[in-house]
């Protein structure tokens, strides 16, 4: 028994929490993972994963983001074709190309954006909310308002 074949898709970690559930014996700690996957070509995806240890928690996310995954199209300059606006919960995002300007997005707007591939674009959360599984969410539900490759 070798190795898994090494994925076609890049993954970076979103956000890891610890969260707790009080049991008559005390505490007990589990892990809640955001992770998001793309191939830098136009496809990305935001999946959650929860377990006891945090390899498995990554894992479950990984395959929770491709069962996700979205197919975005991009422009020759790799930038997106028009704005996009988007709010999920309390967050909001705004994504619009910006020619020559390169990568100007922050936090998980930027992770997701890098994943996708897209460079000439600037992104801006209108949001009091720090709450990075959220603002993915956003950032997600913004994309997929774009046209879909073909």
């Amino acid at each position: 028994m070798g190795r898994p074949a090494p994925s076609e898709y890049d993954h970076k970690i979103l956000d890891i929490r610890r969260v707790t559930r009080v049991v008559a014996g005390g505490r007990r700690f589990s892990f809640s993972i955001a992770v998001v996957i793309g191939n830098k070509k136009g496809k990305v995806g935001l999946g959650v994963g929860k377990g006891g240890d945090i390899s498995a928690s990554i894992e479950k996310a990984v395959k929770d983001a491709k069962k996700h995954l979205i197919t975005v199209q991009l422009t020759k300059t790799q930038s997106i074709p028009h704005e996009v606006y988007a709010k999920f919960s309390s967050s909001r995002v705004e994504i619009r190309p910006s020619p020559g300007r390169g990568m100007v997005a922050g936090s998980a707007v930027r992770m997701i954006l890098e994943l996708l591939g897209a460079k000439d674009v600037s992104a801006k959360i209108f949001s009091k909310s720090k709450n990075k599984l959220n603002n993915g969410r956003a950032t997600m539900k913004a994309l997929a308002s774009l046209p879909v490759a073909r």
